[in-house]
């Protein structure tokens, strides 16, 4: 199927300083292309990769899994580090947790961890019911476009696959057992009203990382979908504060900035 126009994946060569940035659940590049756009536009080389499944339309995404989805991450991470001296690893909901894996799972190679609204379970009673529920129902209501911001929207699917959020909901508990093995500095960006993500996601995650710099930022004036909402350009500004404290090129002339 034709990628959706909007939600193709994006890549900018910059400079020695690479940002890699994972997309949420039924959602696609769009989400995060200002973000990613803005990083590059200071020079730094930037990876936005398309997931498997996603940015078509649903029944794609049907067939495929976490493991699909992180691999493909992961590739990129790996493609990164080959043309970039410090890497950095950053994701929006469900891109927080396939970027927290990648930095638990590749120590040193990973300078750098930023999440926004990160997920780390399936809540409610209804997730108990899905490794049997999956197979009596293809999809439920999408979880797309929780955005306070009149006129923004988000590309994502309007039905969710249950097979897909049985797949999502493992890769959670399997992440959750690996957040011990995050070691790097986090920079955690989270809105206090985000009708997908509850507040005990991020408070679990900070309770579990092994990181010693961590920032917690609130984003009061957004939803989930903080990104491409009120307070997106402050997650700009953040993450590249954040990127360039660790990074001092950054933005220096004949270092990182250009390309």
């Amino acid at each position: 199927m034709a990628v959706l126009p909007g939600a193709e994946p994006y890549r900018h060569e910059g400079g020695e300083v690479g940002v890699l940035l994972c997309h949420g659940f039924t959602g696609s590049p769009q989400s995060l292309r200002p973000w990613a756009e803005y990083l590059a536009g200071h020079g730094l080389t930037v990876s936005l990769p398309l997931l498997p499944g996603h940015g078509t339309r649903w029944e794609d995404m049907q067939v495929t899994g976490w493991q699909d989805w992180y691999a493909e991450v992961d590739r990129e991470l790996r493609a990164l580090r080959e043309r970039c001296a410090r890497v950095f690893v950053a994701g929006l909901s469900m891109g927080g947790a396939l970027a927290l894996r990648l930095a638990a799972k590749h120590g040193d190679a990973v300078s750098g961890v930023i999440v926004v609204n990160p997920a780390n379970k399936v809540h409610g009673l209804s997730a108990y019911a899905l490794p049997v529920a999956r197979h009596l129902v293809r999809t439920t209501k999408g979880i797309a476009s929780d955005i306070a911001k009149p006129g923004s929207a988000e590309l994502g699917y309007d039905r969710v696959p249950l097979h897909c959020a049985h797949s999502v909901r493992t890769f959670f508990r399997l992440v959750d057992g690996e957040l011990p093995q995050v070691t790097q500095p986090l920079l955690l960006l989270r809105s206090p009203q985000d009708h997908v993500v509850p507040p005990a996601d991020s408070a679990r995650i900070l309770s579990r990382v092994s990181s010693v710099d961590v920032r917690e930022v609130l984003l009061e004036q957004s939803y989930h979908v903080a990104t491409l909402d009120h307070d997106a350009e402050r997650i700009f500004e953040e993450s590249l504060a954040f990127i360039g404290r660790l990074a001092p090129s950054v933005g220096k002339e004949g270092t990182t900035a250009g390309g």
